[in-house]
């Protein structure tokens, strides 16, 4: 294993197998000032310190220039490792203004010319994760995207591997998911020219019957993506990776470090905050998640045994016209450590509770309920009619309302990730373990991915504190302090509890009378 130590002194040393890979490449990375991007950028050039140059696809956003979001994405801690063991890195990145959502990447002529001469190693991660989002949007990047990603890939003489991010839930409404291709219900290429011709408004109006059995346009368009891999892949060098849930690391660079409010994360800071009191979910049901640095060590060793140890085979075989080779691995933990989301509201909640939160506006009340119709009535009463009462209460004195539109913009959030909340699904992960057992023992230190190893408890002690330091910006020095807030808190709950029995029971006094004097009279 080649230590930092050592490449700072230019010894001359022989690395692990996937380091010697890695050694010389030139990466263009799509997705980098994303979430699983930011890991994927610093675990390589941590890692692999003979690494030529990373290029990073990005575009102009809020009138930023793509050197200024490059620049600051380095400021975010995740990268506060990397500049300790590695100081002099910045001069390995480069950004390359692009957009995937547009022809040819929106590349200028010079930077595809540059591209495709240099490159030797693609991640392709780049996409819109809004569950939500417009159908035209969804398809541009997603679908487009890769699409215009795998032409760029193909004029790249020095092209050693590719490697297409997609997600464990593409094909979620099947009840087993092996780690196949899987045939859309429609075809991308009718998708794409529906965008094409139609109407904001048609598109709109006919999104619903367009998605059929799939629950968004985000998993839809992600299958669309894998039918776009599956047949532009002949000659390619090409793997697909499918992470499930995708959440805060393990302790790879730093201990809980997460960065967005995404799926189960946010049920858990809205829980811990005191606004979200129930939660339209089965809690027998699997909760799919796998912690992000384990994730990126999965994924940087599939490109590695895409080019070593199945490119020849693929080539040949995809050569043939045989679209069925390329390896995809579903990297999931229901197959080797299953955790239920009773479990794990149970887990949150213990090492949350211990570390509140000074942000909190009320105490822990929370719930998960199967049924549709008690979640509704849930929701009324302790969503939506206590934050009517407070905007009133805001009103009344000249204040501007808030908390209704919070309730709802919390509630669509709910709805959207019901969906997975409340089934099961059978997946296969073979190859991931293949993948595994073809791994150095150097290099499974180095890149551990194994969920068999994991251990929830301690997972949630750092995963919590990430929410808690990261995410939310609340230092844990504010912990006794929070606590004190906290059993204020708990005893106004109590007391509003008491006082909603009492209403109650006066409200009921008449009933229940009636009930008594014709049972004992």
């Amino acid at each position: 294993m080649i230590t930092t130590e050592e490449m700072l002194q230019g010894t001359e040393v022989t690395g692990t197998p996937i380091q010697e890979f890695y050694h010389g490449s030139t990466i263009l990375i799509t997705g980098g000032t994303g979430f699983m991007g930011k890991v994927l950028l610093q675990k390589l050039l941590r890692t692999c310190p003979g690494i030529n140059t990373v290029y990073l696809l990005i575009r102009s956003k809020k009138g930023k220039d793509v050197e200024k979001r490059m620049d600051e994405i380095f400021e975010d801690v995740v990268f506060s490792k990397l500049k300790e063991e590695v100081p002099k890195f910045r001069h390995k990145v480069f950004a390359v203004s692009g957009d995937c959502s547009l022809p040819k990447l929106g590349l200028s002529a010079a930077d595809r010319q540059m591209l495709s001469s240099e490159v030797d190693i693609v991640f392709h991660g780049a996409a819109t994760v809004r569950f939500d989002e417009k159908i035209q949007v969804a398809v541009a990047i997603n679908v487009s995207g890769t699409k215009n990603i795998l032409e760029l890939a193909r004029s790249m003489p020095k092209l050693k591997a590719i490697a297409h991010i997609s997600t464990a839930f593409c094909h979620c409404p099947r009840k087993d998911i092996d780690e196949k291709f899987y045939n859309t219900p429609i075809s991308y290429h009718k998708i794409m020219d529906l965008v094409e011709s139609c109407s904001d408004k048609t598109l709109e109006e006919i999104t619903p019957s367009l998605l059929g059995d799939y629950p968004n346009t985000y998993v839809f368009t992600k299958a669309l993506a894998e039918e776009v891999v599956q047949e532009e892949c002949q000659g390619l060098p090409l793997t697909v990776f499918r992470p499930a849930i995708v959440v805060g690391t393990r302790n790879d660079p730093v201990q809980g470090w997460i960065d967005n409010l995404y799926g189960p994360t946010g049920v858990m800071v809205g829980a811990g905050v005191g606004l979200l009191k129930t939660l339209n979910c089965n809690e027998k049901c699997i909760a799919n998640i796998v912690p992000v640095d384990m994730a990126v060590n999965a994924l940087i060793a599939s490109v590695w045994d895409i080019a070593c140890n199945n490119n020849n085979n693929n080539n040949k075989n995809n050569n043939k016209g045989d679209k069925t080779t390329v390896p995809i691995y579903n990297y999931v933990s229901s197959c080797d450590q299953p955790l239920s989301w009773g479990e794990f509201m149970n887990l949150a909640m213990t090492h949350g509770m211990a570390i509140p939160t000074i942000r909190s506006i009320w105490y822990y009340s929370f719930r998960l309920t199967k049924n549709r119709l008690l979640y509704l009535v849930q929701v009324l009463f302790l969503h939506f009619l206590p934050a009517l009462l407070v905007d009133t209460v805001i009103v009344l004195a000249r204040g501007k309302p808030k908390m209704l539109k919070v309730v709802k913009k919390v509630h669509r959030f709910s709805d959207v990730i019901a969906y997975f909340s409340l089934r099961d699904w059978d997946f296969t992960n073979k190859n991931l373990h293949a993948l595994w057992d073809r791994l150095s023992d150097e290099d499974r230190s180095l890149y551990d991915f194994d969920m068999r190893t994991l251990n929830w408890d301690e997972f949630f002690y750092g995963y919590l504190r990430g929410v808690r330091v990261h995410l939310m910006k609340d230092d844990l020095s504010t912990v006794p302090q929070a606590k004190i807030r906290w059993r204020r808190l708990y005893w106004l709950h109590q007391g509003v509890k008491l006082v909603l029995a009492l209403l109650a029971l006066q409200l009921l006094r008449p009933v229940l009378s009636y009930i008594a004097m014709h049972i004992f009279t």
